[in-house]
Formats: C-alpha cells, sequence, structure tokens
C-alpha cells in the first residue's frame, strides 16, 4: 500500500520528546519548529553526553539526559538513537510508556514495529516507523511512515508530524527499509553526484565555488521538472538528447562507465546493509 494523498490533520499535540539528540534528532526538532508546528520549549530532546546539546539549549530547546523523564512530560515519543543502543533505550522507557497517552514514531533503521512493543513490553502501545532523510532540517525532506499495527489516526498523525517537513508516503512496513536506502541513504548518493558534477564542472573551466552552485541549481531544476509536471526523467531527457549533440554523448559516455549501474547497486547494497544493522 502507498498513499501520498494530503490528510486533513493536525500535527499531534506536544510536547515532543526526541530520544536520540544526534544529527538526525536535532534536524527533526528544527525542522519541527521551522514548520511552526511546535515552539522550541515545547521540544525535548535528550543525549547522554547532554552538553553536546547545549546550542539547542541556548536557543529555547529543552535539553535532558534521564529518557524517562522526557518520555514523561511528552506527549509525542521519538526514537532516535542508533539501531544497537535501541534495545536498551527500550528497555529504560518502557515503565513510562502510556500506550492511551503517547505516539510512539521510530526512526530507526531496521526495527520492526513488533520488535520495539515486545522491548516496551507494551503490546497496545501505539508505534510507527518513520525514515525522513536529512533535509527535515529545511523542510525538504522524502518521509516515508508505515505500521503493522497502529491504527489509522495513529498513522495520520505520524503524517502530520512530518507533514510540514517535506513530502510524505505511506507504505506498507515491509517497504521501510528498502526506503531508508532510496531516501535516507539516497540523499547523500545524490549529494555525491552533486559533487562528481562540480568536479567536472571545475575540471572544463569553472571556479570551485561556481561549478557546486551551477551543478547544485542544475541538480533543483532537474528535481522540480518531475515533482511539477509529474513527468518521467526520460521524457525530460528526450528534450535535451539532440540527434549527434553533446548530451546524448556524454550520457552514453556515462553509461559506458556504469554511472545508472552503479546507482542502483548502490541503493541495493544500502538496503541489504540496512537489514541487518539492528541483528548486530
Amino acid at each position: 500500500m502507498t498513499k501520498s494523498a494530503k490528510v486533513n490533520v493536525p500535527a499531534p499535540k506536544g510536547p515532543v520528546a526526541i530520544l536520540g539528540g544526534g544529527n538526525m534528532g536535532v534536524s527533526i526538532a528544527r525542522g519541527l519548529v521551522a514548520a511552526g508546528s511546535y515552539s522550541p520549549k515545547d521540544i525535548i530532546l535528550t543525549r547522554r553526553q547532554v552538553q553536546l546539546l547545549e546550542p539547542l539549549a541556548r536557543e529555547g530547546f529543552v535539553v535532558r539526559k534521564d529518557n524517562r523523564d522526557a518520555v514523561r512530560k511528552a506527549r509525542v515519543v521519538v526514537l532516535a538513537v542508533r539501531p544497537q543502543q535501541l534495545s536498551g533505550l527500550l528497555k529504560e522507557i518502557s515503565g513510562a510508556v502510556v500506550p492511551a497517552r503517547h505516539l510512539v514514531v521510530s526512526i530507526v533503521t531496521g526495527v520492526t514495529v513488533d520488535a520495539i512493543l515486545s522491548g516496551l513490553k507494551k503490546p497496545s502501545a501505539r508505534v510507527v516507523r518513520a525514515m525522513p532523510n536529512i533535509a527535515v532540517a529545511i523542510r525538504e525532506s522524502m518521509t516515508c511512515v508505515a505500521s503493522s499495527r497502529a491504527p489509522v489516526e495513529a498513522l495520520d498523525q505520524a503524517r502530520a508530524l512530518f507533514g510540514g517537513l517535506g513530502a510524505t508516503l505511506v507504505i506498507d512496513e515491509e517497504l521501510i527499509v528498502p526506503a531508508t536506502a532510496l531516501c535516507a541513504c539516497g540523499i547523500a548518493f545524490f549529494l555525491r553526484s552533486i559533487r562528481a558534477a562540480s568536479q567536472g564542472g571545475i575540471q572544463i573551466g569553472f571556479h570551485s565555488d561556481d561549478a557546486l552552485v551551477m551543478a547544485a541549481q542544475t541538480a533543483r531544476g532537474a528535481a522540480s521538472l518531475l515533482m511539477n509536471a509529474g513527468s518521467h526523467p526520460e521524457g525530460e531527457i528526450d528534450k535535451v538528447t539532440t540527434p549527434s549533440g553533446c548530451t546524448i554523448a556524454g550520457l552514453n559516455e556515462m553509461e559506458h562507465h556504469g554511472f545508472s549501474s552503479a546507482m542502483i547497486t548502490g541503493i541495493v547494497t544500502a538496503a541489504e546493509k540496512a537489514e541487518k544493522l539492528f541483528q548486530k
């Protein structure tokens, strides 16, 4: 099942506790404030080395070391730790999670809803998995959400939580790991392709700063063509590949060196790795 239509559901009431104030947790916090969904005082960020969150505290965010305390004060709990840390975290907060009160949203790679419910020892808890990417901070994420157990209202609330941070898509839970590779890891793949394009620009004569701006804006334009017109990449490519022209010559040279194949196998490899992270 996939569903991308907008839902007329407001963002769930705060406070929001983000357990794991690393890069993704902080990016989500900043995105929620930028979207106007919450103020900094409505967002609690936790981290074992809480001093690393001091810049966020100066901005008005609530920072804590105690995960249980953060959960008790929250209505929405976002699990944003590494897979290897999740079992301990679930054991720690189990007693503080109240199924009727809390919406639990996990962005932890490779961990099923059933595994989270088992770790919480709360079979009736409302748990939704979400897979955003680092662009949540600037409200340009592609976020997929799924749950094999939560009611539809909880799924809609999770979509609303991320709805102001970019595009959202409801998918089957079995596709969350592939979504991790395509969207979460994928942003790094596209960034690397922009870097490669800028390096090509340097080689043909542009200064590095100019080449990067030109490559990044060109990539933005390409994505906008597809998003705004709903067209297929090959249809847009056909518009700029003239017979015996420079565009088709460049494309064919890239394909001779495995451009598409490298992107495809990279995404597949990332998905295979993501599947195994929690077991490790």
